[in-house]
């Protein structure tokens, strides 16, 4: 081999060299070129992986929170539903408790009531019995009295109602209803006793043969009745009209008597002072 071909050669060689070293730089180049590329890729992907984890702590924050919050508000609920139930369950309680004793009050308040009304019952029809019993007596009483009271011609001659002889007949023509009656007791000795619109004095008294005087007021004037019978009608008029009273003595006593004065029922009523 001549000089010339080795330094040919050399060159040669030279140039393969030089065209790899500059082909290694270019590679070496773009692989720098990639990596940075790449490496911006992986900080941005980190940035958004950090922000991501940052979001996630927080979310995980904000539900663990929310779940705290739950938990309490669900305990506190809980706790205050389980007071107010007991406290419901107390209250029906007693309220059942109340129920069955005003129940059980009721129930014997009611038997009470039950054997009082059939006691109140049994008293009313025993009073009811009685009632009739003494209906059917006073009945009784009143035919009989009726029996007994007797139609009479006063001393004027004029005839008379029905004369009571004592106070069970004259109650008996009180109740009839045809005239007034006031009964009354005059002494011997004392003034005129006011009785209806009249006055009336007793002057004397005979028990032997029950016998009697007396004074009448009436009118503005003086009427004597001498020596006059039991249960004789003493007749006169009184009043503007003139009206016919009667006056019947049927007690005669030392120095006193006991009858009643008949006036009709449109006779003047006493004053009563």
């Amino acid at each position: 081999m001549t000089e010339e071909d080795f330094y040919e050669e050399e060159r040669s060689s030279s140039g393969i060299l030089i065209l790899v070293a500059g082909a290694a730089f270019i590679l070496a180049l773009g692989a720098l070129a990639w990596i940075y590329f790449l490496q911006g890729r992986l900080e941005a992907a980190e940035s958004k992986l950090h922000e991501a984890q940052e979001q996630n702590l927080q979310e995980a924050a904000q539900q663990a929170e929310m779940r705290r919050q739950l938990l309490a508000t669900t305990e506190a609920f809980g706790a205050k539903v389980g007071i107010t139930q007991r406290e419901i369950e107390a209250r029906a309680a007693a309220i059942l408790r109340q129920q069955q004793n005003a129940n059980n009050r009721l129930a014997a308040r009611m038997s009470q009531q039950e054997a009082d009304t059939k006691k109140q019952v049994s008293g009313v029809n025993n009073a009811v019995s009685s009632v009739r019993t003494d209906v059917a007596s006073t009945r009784q009483e009143l035919a009989n009295t009726e029996q007994q009271l007797h139609a009479a011609l006063g001393d004027m001659g004029v005839q008379s109602g029905l004369i009571a002889k004592n106070s069970s007949e004259l109650e008996y023509l009180r109740h009839r209803g045809d005239r007034n009656y006031y009964a009354f007791t005059l002494r011997k000795g004392e003034p005129p006793i006011a009785i209806s619109t009249i006055k009336l004095r007793l002057r004397k008294t005979n028990t032997k043969h029950s016998r009697y005087t007396l004074e009448i007021f009436s009118n503005d004037k003086r009427v004597e009745k001498k020596n006059r019978d039991l249960d004789e009608p003493l007749q006169f008029y009184s009043g503007k009209p003139p009206l016919l009273f009667e006056v019947v003595i049927n007690e005669v006593g030392k120095n006193e008597v006991s009858g009643y004065l008949s006036t009709p029922k449109s006779a003047p009523q006493p004053v009563v002072p």
